[in-house]
C-alpha cells in the first residue's frame, strides 16, 4: 500500500446522523448517489460488519465489474469502513492479494458527526495518486447529491 495517499471530503447535512446513514446506505439511494461515479453503480450483499459486499457496475462492453470488499467496521448512525479486497471483473472475484494489486487492504471510511441542526459526513479513502484527480473531482458531486437525497427525504 505505499503507493497509496489518503484522501478526505465532507460534506454538512441538514439531516440527523441516522437519515444520513439510512439514505447512504439503502439500495435504491445508494444506486443515486453513487451514479456520480458510473451509471448502473450498485451493491451485492449487506453492511453488516464482517460481510463480504460487492460493489458493481456495468463495463463498456457490457461486462460486471467491480470492487470485491468486506465491511470492517459498521457502528450504526456513527462510522462505517470498508475494506477493499479485489476486483469483480466478468463476474469472477480476483483478490488483490492474488493479483499483486497494490491497494489490497485500502480502506473507504466514513464518519457521520452530529452537529447542531445536521450532519458532517467525513469520507477518508485510501487511494493511488493516479486516481486521486479522479476522486477530488467526482467525490464532491457525489457528496451534494447524497446532501440533495438527505434532504429531500429528512
Amino acid at each position: 500500500m505505499s503507493n497509496l495517499i489518503t484522501l478526505h471530503f465532507e460534506k454538512f447535512i441538514a439531516c440527523p446522523p441516522a437519515k444520513v446513514y439510512e439514505l447512504m446506505l439503502a439500495k435504491d439511494t445508494y444506486q443515486e448517489w453513487t451514479h456520480v461515479f458510473s451509471p448502473g453503480s450498485t451493491y451485492k450483499g449487506d453492511w453488516s460488519e464482517g460481510s463480504k459486499i460487492f460493489f458493481v457496475g456495468e463495463g463498456e462492453n457490457g461486462e460486471q465489474g467491480g470492487m470485491v470488499s468486506r465491511i470492517a467496521k459498521n457502528q450504526p448512525n456513527k462510522f462505517v469502513s470498508i475494506e477493499h479486497l479485489g476486483e469483480l471483473k466478468n463476474g469472477k472475484e480476483v483478490l488483490a492479494s492474488e493479483a499483486g494489486m497494490d491497494w489490497a487492504g485500502a480502506h473507504e471510511n466514513y464518519t457521520f458527526e452530529e452537529q447542531e441542526n445536521g450532519t458532517l459526513l467525513k469520507v477518508d479513502l485510501d487511494s493511488s495518486k493516479d486516481y486521486s484527480e479522479y476522486f477530488d473531482g467526482m467525490w464532491p458531486k457525489a457528496l451534494d447529491k447524497l446532501k440533495e437525497i438527505c434532504e429531500r427525504n429528512g
